[in-house]
């Protein structure tokens, strides 16, 4: 499987942040993960990365206070980030807009999963990915 050099996980609920480190340590994908519960916090981290050739992944929650997921994808986008960038948006929402609006970010956003995450779910999503690079 594709072993990320950062992992971002950014979600305003800590919970949901702890077990999904969990889950990544198990699936040992990434070197280091990076626990946000503030979206413009996670976006300053990432600016630091640009222009750098990791690869990294970031799980993205939708509803957060600061700012929506799909507002931290379009800043993404017009601030240039590099497309070695790989989003799951991770939510607990079942909104087919909300699916829509992800896929308005390709280069980003590889797949769209529903809370909560179970680690075979998460395998699967992340083999293809494994694979296409």
């Amino acid at each position: 499987m594709k072993n990320y050099s950062q992992i971002y996980l950014v979600d305003d609920f800590d919970l949901s942040n702890l077990l999904h480190k969990a889950l990544f340590r198990k699936l040992q994908v990434g070197e280091d993960i990076n626990v946000f519960t503030n979206p413009e916090k996670a976006l300053d981290d990432l600016r630091l990365m640009i222009g750098k050739p990791e690869r990294i992944l970031i799980l993205l929650d939708v509803n957060m206070p600061e700012m929506s997921g799909f507002e931290f994808l379009e800043i993404m986008k017009r601030e240039g980030f590099p497309d070695s960038i790989d989003v799951i948006i991770a939510t607990s929402s079942i909104s087919e807009k909300d699916r829509a609006q992800a896929k308005e970010h390709p280069q980003f956003v590889k797949d769209f999963i529903t809370k909560p995450l179970k680690l075979e779910r998460l395998r699967a999503i992340l083999e293809p990915i494994h694979k296409a690079s």
